[in-house]
């Protein structure tokens, strides 16, 4: 019968390292535009509690405008191709695990690709105040940017729900350091109540603030270890565990013209 000829070792491990690395990459180009985008340039346009002057900085600044809308489409596309190629990474390891990192990564990719949309609507509305019926221009772009703000403050539930299975797949692995699996796993999880304290308990901002830390740290982390390090095999199966390097040698039998003899 024709076996399956084995991937030569060596050769397994160049491409799961090639994987690992643009699997960082993607990750890091996630973490860059997230932060330029929702961090730096939303802060410079966005006045929470001045309508006038969050549209008088749409009108000034348009080319910053424009920038915070391409970022956000950054962050789509970087989270939908990071997702997909984390699953390729650690397919072998656990696939379930490895799923669910995909599908919840895609859900989130989808929030903020909506928050990107809002971000454009503010953007033709400072442009065009006819589009608004009342013609309050000021408190639709706001209502616009508020909008968006939640849809990242909802979408951290899957973005939470992403790391658990990645720090899974992490302590599934031989190499990678165990440590960082369940950093991400607790990170994953405080992102995940971050979310419920930001909204159930609203002036405990402090306290959601705190509870991202370790996802933070967990990222960085990862995507350190994946440009540089490279990844870890999946753990040893039950049969190398129990000292089964490969299949049992067949013992040659005689022919009938010996046995005859």
């Amino acid at each position: 019968m024709p076996t399956t000829r084995p991937v030569p070792t060596r050769a397994r491990t160049v491409t799961d390292r090639r994987t690992a690395r643009i699997t960082g990459l993607l990750y890091l180009g996630l973490a860059l535009t997230g932060m330029l985008g929702f961090l730096v340039v939303r802060n410079q346009l966005f006045v929470p509690s001045d309508p006038d002057a969050t549209l008088a900085n749409l009108v000034t600044d348009l080319p910053l405008a424009r920038a915070g809308i391409a970022l956000e489409l950054g962050v789509v596309i970087t989270q939908a191709l990071v997702s997909v190629w984390f699953y390729r990474l650690f397919r072998d390891v656990d696939s379930f695990a490895a799923g669910c990192l995909a599908a919840f990564g895609l859900v989130n990719a989808v929030t903020i690709l909506t928050s990107a949309a809002f971000l454009a609507t503010a953007l033709q509305i400072a442009d065009d105040s006819s589009l608004v019926a009342a013609g309050d221009a000021a408190g639709a772009t706001q209502l616009m940017y508020v909008i968006s703000g939640n849809l990242w403050g909802v979408g951290s539930v899957f973005f939470g729900l992403w790391l658990v299975p990645m720090g899974f797949c992490v302590l599934r692995t031989v190499s990678m350091p165990r440590t960082l699996g369940w950093l991400l796993v607790v990170g994953g999880l405080g992102y995940v109540v971050s979310a419920f304290v930001t909204y159930l308990a609203p002036d405990a901002s402090p306290v959601a603030a705190a509870l991202v830390v370790p996802a933070t740290v967990g990222e960085l982390w990862i995507i350190g270890y994946l440009l540089v390090q490279g990844f870890g095999h999946a753990a040893p199966s039950a049969a190398v565990r129990h000292g089964a390097a490969g299949p049992t040698p067949v013992t040659p039998q005689p022919s009938s013209a010996e046995n005859a003899s």
